[in-house]
């Protein structure tokens, strides 16, 4: 680290301004109340992404969900310039589980703890919770990503951690940390590109025609028993609507992998803080909700998060989680809508695989070279796979088809 650099780390980002963490996390993005961003950068903006921000992160510790009780306690990464001018930062937590990361390691602890090694705390580099690519060294220029790649290594060693950890990561983060020596690793998600589709049935032309009618038929089933749907965001977002979306968390975490990570002042504070930036897509049955997804709304993305239900109907998931967020990012000029971690189940429903990237440090030679040659393999098979699911995917490739 340069002597005219200096870096620390924080138990809470309440100890770092909201303004300085964005100017970093969102550069040239300006943030208003409730979520609003507008653009005052220069140039064509830069995608914004509201998992990084200052508020979504400050969400997540006062709520309680990471916390030193929880398994991540926060220890946020700040860079300091000349004169103590913040010009990078990091989310970091230490870690005594690797619950919520969705880029599994309890292999790799397992054998370092039979080997007599201990693999917890470890320093983990995230948004809690949350398999969403996006930067994970908040600076504004490669050299100061760099310094920060190098003092995270620094951090691991000083306290003597087995392994450090960035998940999710962007290219120019993965770049910053590969060029020290970390282990990149490859997964894959499935997500809908918007093609400039002018409507979903514009986004149906482009299928071939058994595709085509298999999802109209999934969605008229889908709506069967009376069912509608509702789009709640900004302003008309009220602690009723949170109410009934936490039953179904609750109820669908509880049944799909034990205790759910997030409590319900999670949701109260984010839509306090965030509203503007929230989809909450929820569907209604006999003048009751019944089921809903929480969606959040970047720049040029829509994020899909969480989902539950109370009553089990065919179709239903597929339809609040996927068909409905492609409806709103062809109404609303979104790019692309990221849907989350797994599921070969997204392909037909016209969400592509897209590859995902983490970057790994560990601390003792011998365990690192045995990690490297598992990744290589991995590596492997993850653009094999990709490449395969790729021809799978539910676009027509021969000429025009006749439209139903």
């Amino acid at each position: 680290m340069s002597n005219s650099l200096s870096l620390r780390t924080v138990d809470t980002l309440a100890d770092v301004g909201k303004t300085e963490w964005d100017s970093l996390a969102n550069p040239g993005w300006k943030t208003g109340s409730r979520g609003t961003i507008r653009w005052a950068g220069d140039g064509a903006p830069t995608p914004y992404n509201p998992f990084v921000s200052h508020d979504f992160l400050l969400v997540c510790e006062e709520s309680g969900c990471t916390s030193a009780e929880s398994g991540w306690l926060p220890s946020h990464l700040l860079l300091q310039g000349e004169n103590g001018l913040l010009i990078g930062v990091a989310p970091a937590y230490l870690k005594n589980h690797s619950y919520g990361e969705y880029v599994f390691d309890h292999g790799w602890a397992d054998a370092w703890e039979r080997a007599g090694g201990q693999y917890y705390p470890k320093l983990q580099s995230s948004v809690p919770f949350t398999p969403v690519t996006g930067p994970r060294l908040l600076a504004t220029d490669d050299a100061t990503r760099q310094a920060l790649a190098r003092g995270m290594t620094l951090i691991a060693d000083r306290y003597e951690l087995s392994s450090a950890h960035v998940t999710f990561a962007n290219q120019e983060s993965i770049a910053a940390l590969c060029a020290e020596g970390w282990l990149e690793r490859l997964d894959q998600q499935f997500q809908f590109r918007n093609d400039g589709y002018s409507s979903y049935e514009d986004f149906l032309s482009r299928l071939a025609s058994r595709k085509r009618k298999a999802l109209k038929r999934e969605r008229r089933e889908a709506l069967q028993d009376g069912i509608s749907i509702e789009w709640v965001t900004g302003g008309d977002l009220t602690e009723a609507h949170w109410d009934a979306f936490f039953e179904f968390y609750m109820d669908t975490g509880n049944r799909k992998w034990g205790t759910p990570y997030l409590n319900r002042r999670f949701f109260s504070l984010l839509s306090e803080r965030m509203a503007e930036r929230i989809l909450l897509v929820l569907a209604r049955r006999a003048g009751r909700y019944i089921a809903g997804a929480l969606n959040l709304i970047g720049s040029d993305r829509l994020y899909g998060r969480n989902w539950g239900a109370i009553e089990d109907h065919p179709f239903l998931h597929f339809e609040v989680c996927y068909h409905q967020a492609i409806d709103y990012a062809i109404e609303h000029r979104l790019a692309v809508v990221e849907a989350g971690a797994q599921g070969e189940h997204k392909l037909s429903r016209g969400y592509l695989p897209e590859t995902t990237r983490s970057a790994h440090y560990i601390a003792d030679a011998g365990f690192r070279r045995a990690v490297a040659d598992f990744l290589t393999r991995e590596r492997r098979a993850v653009l094999n796979a990709e490449t395969e699911l790729e021809s799978l995917g539910p676009f027509r490739r021969g000429p025009l088809q006749e439209q139903d």
